[in-house]
């Protein structure tokens, strides 16, 4: 498939079912490594769920088993929603997660903080999300922007700019509206601010 696209990143998302058993997180870092090696140049991230403090212990688990095994994974980055309960509102509380993840990937690399900051990333996202109480907004992707600029993460992306626009009348969030007052493509024109 690299070779067939000409693949320059991969990004590999590991969802719950997969993310919470060991041997399978060990398979993604020993894929990648091969892929790393086989592939001189590409770029790869990869991204999970988090706590509202940073990676849960399978998240801190997976990037300590490709410290271990010598990955240089350029970002490891986090999906900052469906937290089931958070305080404050989701620019902050995505900080705090980064916050965490970047505490995790300095631990477990022994990077210094600028150089855990640069292999960090965050996925987003924009609008309503699963859980009653969350609600990303163009001001909280504002307030991501800010934190990314700061500290030169190595990734600032969102789920999904085919949802980047306002529902029709009486519509819901899903995947082709966001479920927020917002002219098309405000979170887009955002996140296109940041350059790394």
């Amino acid at each position: 498939m690299i070779d067939a696209y000409h693949l320059k990143a991969l990004d590999i998302d590991i969802e719950d079912t997969e993310f919470s058993n060991a041997t399978v997180r060990q398979r993604v870092v020993s894929a990648l490594k091969i892929v790393k090696t086989n592939n001189p140049g590409i770029v790869t991230y990869v991204t999970m769920g988090t706590t509202t403090s940073g990676p849960d212990s399978n998240g801190k688990d997976l990037i300590k088993k490709g410290a271990a095994a010598g990955l240089a994974n350029d970002g490891w980055t986090i999906m900052p929603f469906d937290f089931q309960g958070h305080s404050g509102s989701m620019g902050s509380t995505t900080v705090s997660a980064l916050e965490g993840l970047k505490a995790a990937v300095k631990s477990a690399y022994g990077y210094s903080d600028d150089a855990a900051y640069r292999h960090i990333g965050v996925s987003s996202m924009n609008g309503k999300t699963d859980e009653a109480d969350e609600t990303v907004t163009t001001g909280d992707f504002q307030t991501i922007l800010g934190y990314a600029k700061q500290h030169h993460i190595a990734r600032f992306t969102f789920w999904a700019v085919n949802r980047d626009r306002q529902c029709g009348s009486g519509g819901d969030a899903g995947s082709s509206c966001s479920g927020v007052s917002q002219s098309p493509y405000a979170f887009t024109k955002i996140v296109a601010q940041y350059g790394g």
